[in-house]
């Protein structure tokens, strides 16, 4: 564990202003982490990668996922507030799909990642 500790007590003073300059502001970053946070959750990252193939009612995901449509009723609404997934009525069905293209982005950045 020490190996991983500063041994020298110096700052490096240029870079850290130069960080420092390019941070977001905390608001910013409090968001960003609050968006991260709606990922933390299995059942809406399967709904997620589901919406990322095609666009699906309730019933299409509960049946996909073995899940009741009031859990992923519950979980849509969440994405639905965080901006990850949209909907649309047709008659009365109500299909989702991901907000934009950005979601499927993120997603395959994460399977990426733990396929490297």
């Amino acid at each position: 564990m020490d190996e991983m500790v500063c041994t020298e007590k110096g700052v490096h003073a240029q870079t850290v202003e130069c960080v420092g300059h390019e941070m977001p502001d905390d608001g910013k970053l409090c968001d960003l982490a609050e968006f991260f946070r709606v990922f933390g959750d299995s059942t809406r990252i399967r709904i997620l990668y589901a919406l990322s193939k095609s666009e699906l009612c309730v019933c299409d995901l509960s049946k996909l996922l073995g899940a009741s449509q009031s859990a992923i009723s519950h979980q849509l609404q969440i994405l639905r507030s965080s901006r990850l997934v949209k909907y649309r009525r047709e008659g009365k069905t109500v299909f989702y799909s991901l907000d934009d293209e950005h979601i499927f982005s993120i997603l395959n950045m994460g399977i990426e990642h733990l396929e490297e």
